[in-house]
């Protein structure tokens, strides 16, 4: 909920990736509120929909007003939306925002509802990125596995054949609302905190004897999943214990991996946090870096992910697989909405 990510990627949505200008926008404050206020609601409410969809029309407005050529070539827009509320085992998932009004506004063909058909189909509906952190890590050595810190950890396992995705536990969402809760502060610059504070190994203990670390992938998580009460503790300590929590939950993941990943790269805000990437790389026992060091961009992955998939779900090509959702057959999914100025005209000419 921190900022909307916009990229341009010239794609097949299979092998042919060449990415484009990129361009973070953030959210307004009161965008941001009614976002939140809408959290674990699985009926979203009007003012959450409108927030979400103004700040998106916003975004690709100003990016293609720095970008004309560029937006002059775009023909298509791939929108996930913000996701408030995700119960997989009741074959929910909720990604809001107006599709059909982004196609309106900016006259181009809009994908949406990514993650819907695969939960409906019995899937975790998440992660959904792993396709393409495969089709990027092609020419890299393996096995490998590429490490998203959100506001939930995701992994993505590449071995030679192979690919096996899943959530690792919560990542930057506990940490971030602990730093905005004590300090009003919207993250743990550098890690700064946690690394003055003193871990609580007791309640990393308690918290990881949650049934979800022993559960076999398929896995995912909803951002709120871990209720978890760090009240009695400093600010330093808290920090301390809730990034020893990540770290210990990415280390339990290579539990369910084929094979011991030689290396790791890590996407998502969580890869900024100098002390966090210290503490996994010595926990790991391998090597742990940004993924900028293969020359991915780490602001802009997710944004160029769901353009890739846009075209994808456009050419019918399944998004999700058994391996990475547990969804029973590579799943297709996506829905187009078309301009209503496309409409008519169709509806014209016949």
């Amino acid at each position: 909920m921190d900022a909307i990510d916009v990229a341009v990627l010239r794609t097949d949505g299979e092998t042919l990736i060449e990415p484009g200008p990129t361009g973070e926008f953030v959210y307004q404050p009161a965008e941001r509120e009614a976002v939140r206020a809408s959290l674990r609601q699985p009926e979203p409410s009007a003012a959450a929909v409108n927030a979400v969809t103004d700040a998106h029309i916003r975004a690709i407005a100003s990016f293609m007003q720095m970008h004309p050529q560029a937006a002059r070539a775009a023909s298509l827009i791939g929108f996930h939306g913000q996701t408030t509320f995700h119960d997989p085992d009741n074959r929910v998932t909720v990604q809001i925002g107006d599709a059909q009004r982004i196609a309106d506004h900016f006259g181009l063909p809009v994908v949406s509802d990514f993650r819907k058909a695969d939960v409906a189909a019995g899937g975790q509906g998440a992660p959904f990125a792993p396709l393409y952190h495969r089709a990027l890590a092609e020419p890299l050595r393996k096995p490998m596995a590429v490490l998203n810190l959100g506001g939930v950890g995701n992994v993505t396992w590449i071995g030679e054949t192979g690919i096996l995705a899943f959530d690792t536990g919560p990542a930057s969402a506990l940490l971030d609302d602990w730093m905005r809760q004590k300090e009003g502060k919207p993250f743990d610059r550098d890690g700064e905190a946690a690394r003055s504070g003193k871990v609580d190994g007791q309640r990393i203990t308690l918290w990881l004897d949650s049934p979800y670390f022993a559960k076999s992938p398929p896995k995912s998580l909803d951002r709120n999943d871990f209720n978890i009460d760090t009240t009695d503790m400093s600010l330093s300590d808290g920090a301390a214990t809730l990034t020893a929590f990540t770290v210990e939950s990415v280390a339990r993941s290579t539990d369910f991996m084929p094979e011991t990943p030689e290396f790791w790269l890590v996407t998502g805000g969580g890869r900024r946090n100098r002390f966090m990437m210290e503490s996994l790389a010595e926990r790991l026992g391998a090597p742990v870096e940004p993924v900028e060091a293969v020359g991915w961009n780490g602001d802009a992955l997710e944004a160029q992910c769901f353009a890739w998939l846009a075209v994808r779900s456009e050419r019918g090509l399944p998004l999700s697989l058994p391996e990475t959702t547990g969804v029973p057959a590579p799943m297709p999914g996506g829905v187009t909405c078309q301009p209503a100025a496309a409409i008519s005209a169709r509806r014209r000419s016949t």
